[in-house]
């Protein structure tokens, strides 16, 4: 049964890696139309993963994804191949963690992501990672510990996933865009027409499950291709600012011998002048990534491959001045306990970016299968001995990558037609309450 993926993402790379260990491997399509596979937020991530940190519904997704992402790196070397890091979490200055609401109420609110550990900061004294700059009135408490937190580098992840699975035969197309639906006289879909966005030749695959997993742009291929559907899938686009660090106070030797292979997240709403939620994390190579400069007023470009030409550098500008703030050496003659400001940037920026992540309105992703009544104008997927099916998987947020590989597993079951590895019973797609108006 021909398999069709909207989205060569993390998500969509995800699904194809575990859908080829058991679907015939030629009958699995991926369709991505960025002329750059990891363009947006599939390589610009983070890549912080949770086992434990997640609202009722999510928690079992988010249980599996986190053990399958250590299975993955056990099997694979995802210590060499990805980054992959288990560590502990912290936040700083006036979060007070107290195992607060799970969900994403954090992210509406512009508050830290630290809110919804599972945990409380009763830990004994944290570690400090020498990157850190300490801040005078603000506090490092650890909320997390070392197996229930992790790291990858999520741009490595995504080149394991597509290399491992179009060496099994997997097809991926791109730049590529899926233009309509052909179906059978009765109504059944039998394939996807798509586009090469090069040539802007036209050709068909045969399409018995169809996954729309397009990140942010998942709204607009939905509509695309089922216009007359009874639903609107609310997810926006949530740009997010960037950058991968090099600090001398965080070295190999740092990493190898002092930390022991270990990472560092750190989740802060300081200094409080900044304005937004700073995240940090240290990352194989001796990389820190910070984050946490949000916004939902950038518009969604055509492509993910013209992102970086959103960027506002003022913006930009903003996450460097925290960061030296966060990060930066302090002032000869200073001490850390003094009243003195980091003011020596001797950081070295690595990369910038700008990435849009798909973000619901709901605070959780939407994974699962559409019946065929919600696609509009009589549209069919099953007919009698032919089980077949319309599938999403997006709107992860912030967590996308933590959530991929459990993702990629519950979707590819379904596909299967097999009991979900995990609960999604609470992810589906539901006429009520999504109306198109």
């Amino acid at each position: 049964m021909p398999t069709v993926i909207l989205g060569g993402g993390i998500i969509g790379s995800s699904i194809a890696y575990y859908l080829s260990q058991s679907q015939p491997q030629e009958e699995i399509h991926v369709v991505e139309s960025s002329s750059k596979l990891f363009c947006s937020a599939s390589g610009y991530a983070a890549g912080f993963l949770a086992k434990d940190w997640f609202a009722p519904s999510l928690a079992p997704l988010g249980e599996l994804s986190f053990n399958l992402h250590e299975s993955l790196a056990a099997e694979h070397g995802g210590r060499q191949k990805w980054g992959y890091m288990k560590g502990v979490a912290l936040s700083l200055g006036s979060v007070n963690n107290k195992g607060g609401a799970r969900g994403d109420d954090w992210l509406r609110a512009g508050t830290s992501r630290a809110e919804t550990a599972a945990g409380t900061s009763q830990y004994s004294e944290p570690e400090v990672p020498d990157w850190l700059t300490q801040q005078k009135g603000a506090k490092v408490e650890q909320i997390s510990d070392k197996d229930t937190t992790g790291q990858v580098d999520p741009l490595r992840l995504c080149r394991f996933l597509v290399d491992s699975c179009t060496s099994r035969g997997v097809k991926l197309h791109y730049p590529t865009k899926a233009s309509s639906l052909v179906r059978n006289e009765a109504g059944t879909i039998t394939g996807v027409r798509i586009v090469d966005l090069n040539t802007n030749s036209e050709s068909t695959i045969p399409c018995t499950n169809l996954v729309v997993c397009a990140g942010p742009w998942t709204p607009q291929v939905f509509r695309d291709l089922f216009p007359f559907s009874k639903v609107a899938l609310p997810i926006y686009p949530l740009a997010g600012y960037s950058l991968v660090l090099h600090s001398p106070r965080h070295t190999l030797e740092h990493e190898q011998k002092k930390y022991h292979g270990e990472t560092h997240a750190l989740f802060t709403t300081w200094p409080p002048s900044c304005g937004f939620s700073p995240e940090l994390f240290s990352r194989e190579g001796r990389e820190i990534y910070i984050a946490g400069l949000n916004t939902k007023t950038i518009p969604l470009p055509e492509r993910a491959d013209d992102s970086r030409k959103s960027m506002d550098p003022k913006e930009m500008d903003r996450l460097k001045a925290v960061s030296v703030r966060l990060l930066g050496k302090l002032a000869e003659g200073s001490t850390e306990s003094s009243d003195e400001i980091p003011n020596i940037d001797d950081l070295k920026i690595a990369r910038e970016g700008l990435c849009f992540r798909p973000a619901s309105d709901r605070g959780t992703p939407f994974v699962g299968r559409i019946d065929d009544s919600l696609l509009g104008e009589g549209i069919k997927t099953s007919t009698g001995s032919r089980k077949g099916g319309v599938f999403i998987a997006s709107g992860h947020g912030p967590w996308g990558i933590s959530l991929s590989l459990g993702t990629g597993k519950v979707i590819a079951d379904l596909v299967e037609g097999v009991q979900p590895a995990a609960d999604i019973s609470g992810l589906g797609v539901s006429r009520r309450g999504l109306e198109r108006i």
